[in-house]
């Protein structure tokens, strides 16, 4: 599985996504530009020591990532999809793709993948899921969908 973060502003967020990554096998990417350095403090101590257990691979743009990744379908995880996470079946090379803590993903980007825009259900009083959590929420429906493989 593969978790995309598109222009991560939130160090802290990053290294909680990193530290599932590294638990659950996957892959983080990571877009730029990010919204801090990757030698932050907070990003390291948010991922403690389990920065050398998870594959990051970071990408310039996301078209970069869309290239090596064409044969692979992308879900966007967005407030405003009409269908919610569990209404999908996921395959284990699936990238899980999320936006920026306080403006989500850009309609570039969403408009290009209309079908498999996917949300979390939740109360709506104009605010979301911590990024972190949204990611564990969606990744670990995902690994459940196909037996958890490689995971005890």
């Amino acid at each position: 599985m593969h978790i995309v973060l598109v222009e991560p502003e939130i160090p802290q967020n990053t290294g909680n996504i990193a530290r599932t990554c590294a638990l659950t096998g996957s892959t983080l990417h990571l877009v730029k530009p990010l919204g801090f350095s990757i030698e932050d403090r907070y990003l390291k101590r948010a991922g403690l020591d389990y920065w050398d257990k998870v594959e990051v691979k970071i990408w310039e743009s996301f078209e970069d990532l869309v290239q090596k990744y064409k044969k692979n379908r992308f879900y966007l995880a967005t407030t405003h999809a009409a269908r919610g996470y569990h209404e999908y079946s996921y395959e284990e090379d699936d990238l899980f793709v999320f936006g920026r803590e306080t403006r989500g993903l850009s309609s570039e980007i969403l408009e290009a993948y209309p079908d498999t825009q996917i949300r979390i259900p939740m109360v709506d009083f104009g605010r979301s899921l911590n990024l972190a959590n949204s990611a564990a929420i969606i990744l670990f429906e995902a690994l459940r969908q196909n037996s958890y493989p490689g995971l005890k």
